[in-house]
């Protein structure tokens, strides 16, 4: 047996010793009289950190906390009927399946999972899912999340993927207790959804919003919701990044935690030790489907604002600019003589769009707002999308190697426009390019006439070359160099020219394909 210095036992025999019994052995073979093993065990448990115990906190929250069951009208079909067919699915062991599984190809054949994004089940009836469009049928489960109370008469938050399908809605307490819900309103830009139930009189208990500035990475999270439809489930975490962009929306700023959260889960609240909301589980990374400790949740700043607009209007007005960004790469700041990597860059304003009546251009890059620093595309984006239709806004934009003042009159984020892309549905021709269009052959490409007489369409590239290495590809098109339109290799060449001149050693080739416009940095003579 390991002793320390002064004859008692070692910490770790101490540790061992975690019964009367244990303690009694381990006296009896060191000669260590017993009141001192006892005065050493209880030191160390002073000296232990106190292991944090979320019970207060549960306790206080979980009358606020919500199973939402989302419900669909479908067509009954009886057992003699012929022309259709019905099924129910519990939603287990459909995971476990094969992909050649009979049962899971006659589902990708009619477009859709036995299993719904909480997985829980869906009923097929003779219309296909649901009961087709306008089913008739009486209302059954279709999906089920969860969600929270955060006014005292009735008014619940949810994820907008959670409802989004459904026709009825029901919310059930922590106590079983089942309340028919109103659908306020829903925003599927940011994933929100309000409820509203009728307590006749009742007051419910209700949650307050966590300021998110005093949210850090590190901090005790506890999530609570409703997984695989079990009722009331609490997990604990910690807050694992702020800021994280999971390609959801042009309005992406998660909170990140690894709290345990799986299906079901989702539109449930992550609380700080306070008590207090710093965010709305949304989504979660897993090849499986259950938790492997990456979970999203929309931050309560961001959901306070989103809730508010949804229960005085039932929907979200946002500022709108009209322009399609991008972020600014290093290399892209480079080329147009930006100091740093910051900004968003506008790769082409749409027609009418305020930023086009403003006088915004194609190759601009947004690096102030209201003379506070744009950091991205996203902090664009959003900082717009929090602002009011009709607001006045001061922009400082790069253009042609230093800034200028602009001033816009934001517009209306119309209900159906889709983040900002620009759409072309031609599809470039791809001619053989005569010889003397082969001059950009440092570049890695080969570029001819395009079809519709602009720019030039890009013919063949060298799969070695830093052009292919930034995602260029043969047939796309290239519609101006440094902001100039091109129509020929001679002109990109004459462009190139000038770059060296002025001493940069890149170039901003603005790129057009069928999917939109955007912009790429290459090298001038390989330069790296």
């Amino acid at each position: 047996m390991l002793k320390n210095f002064n004859g008692r036992p070692s910490l770790a025999t101490v540790l061992k010793a975690s019964t009367v019994a244990g303690i009694a052995a381990a006296v009896l073979a060191t000669g260590v009289p017993l009141e001192i093993t006892r005065s050493y065990a209880e030191a160390v448990k002073v000296q232990a950190p106190a292991v944090p115990s979320f019970a207060n906190v549960v306790d206080a929250v979980s009358p606020a906390v919500v199973s939402v069951r989302v419900e669909n009208r479908v067509n009954p079909v009886s057992d003699n009927n012929n022309d259709g067919f019905s099924f129910d699915f519990n939603g287990r062991g459909f995971d476990d399946l094969p992909d050649d599984h009979p049962l899971k190809r006659f589902f990708k054949q009619f477009g859709q999972d036995p299993n719904d994004q909480q997985g829980h089940s869906r009923r097929f009836g003779q219309n296909g899912p649901n009961g087709g469009p306008g089913g008739k049928g009486r209302l059954r489960p279709v999906a089920q999340g969860s969600g929270f109370f955060i006014s005292e008469d009735g008014y619940i938050v949810t994820n907008n993927h959670v409802v989004s399908d459904g026709q009825a809605f029901v919310a059930v307490t922590n106590d079983g207790t089942e309340l028919d819900a109103k659908l306020i309103g829903k925003d599927p830009r940011t994933d929100l959804a309000v409820l509203k139930v009728d307590g006749k009189g009742k007051k419910f208990t209700y949650v307050n919003w966590a300021d998110d500035n005093n949210v850090r990475v590190g901090d005790w999270v506890v999530a609570v919701g409703n997984p695989f439809g079990l009722g009331g489930t609490v997990t604990a975490g910690i807050v694992s990044a702020r800021g994280r962009d999971i390609g959801s929306g042009p309005y992406d700023d998660y909170l990140q935690v690894d709290a345990a959260v799986n299906r079901g889960n989702s539109g449930g609240p992550t609380f700080n030790l306070s008590g207090e909301v710093v965010g709305i589980n949304t989504a979660i990374f897993s090849p499986s489907g259950g938790s492997v400790g990456i979970a999203f949740a929309i931050p309560a700043s961001t959901a306070r604002d989103v809730v508010a607009d949804l229960m005085k209007d039932g929907q979200v007005s946002r500022g709108w600019l009209g322009v399609q960004i991008q972020p600014v790469t290093k290399d892209i700041a480079e080329s147009i003589g930006l100091s740093e990597p910051s900004g968003a860059l506008v790769v082409a304003p749409q027609a009418g769009s305020p930023g086009d009546k403003a006088g915004m251009k194609a190759g601009d890059v947004v690096t102030a707002l209201n003379g506070e620093t744009i950091k991205d595309a996203r902090d664009l984006s959003r900082r717009i999308g929090a602002m009011q239709p009709g607001s006045k806004v001061e922009l400082s934009v790069w253009r042609a190697g230093k800034a200028q003042p602009l001033t816009v009159e934001l517009g209306t984020l119309p209900i159906d426009q889709k983040d900002a892309s620009a759409d072309d549905n031609s599809q470039p021709q791809q001619p053989e390019a005569p010889a003397s269009e082969k001059a950009l052959a440092d570049l890695g490409l080969t570029v001819g006439p395009s079809d519709d007489g602009k720019g030039l369409a890009i013919t063949d590239i060298d799969p070695n070359s830093d052009a292919a290495d930034k995602g260029i590809k043969e047939g796309e098109k290239i519609t101006s160099v440094n902001n100039q339109e091109v129509s020929s290799a001679d002109d990109i060449v004459k462009v190139l020219n000038q770059a060296k001149k002025d001493g940069r050693t890149r170039a901003l080739f603005q790129i057009q394909s069928n999917e939109g416009s955007r912009f790429v940095a290459l090298p001038i003579n390989g330069q790296g």
